[in-house]
């Protein structure tokens, strides 16, 4: 699914995000989303959350299907 519309993200779901100071690299961080912090419904780099263990970056890959 795709990382960049708000709506395909749901709160408790795995997904793959990329940090402000891996952007260069594609350095990709796995964890669990806590809070969405993009308010619009689609951003073009990716929706920015905030994982379980704080970090906080746009998704790339969203790991889990909860449908």
């Amino acid at each position: 699914m795709d990382g960049r519309d708000r709506s395909n993200i749901r709160l408790g779901e795995a997904v793959s995000i990329v940090l402000k100071e891996h952007q260069r690299s594609g350095t990709l961080t796995t964890g669990i989303v806590q809070n969405i912090l993009t308010s619009s419904s689609h951003h073009p780099h990716g929706i920015k959350v905030r994982l379980t263990n704080g970090a906080v970056g746009r998704v790339k890959e969203i790991k889990s299907e909860n449908k």
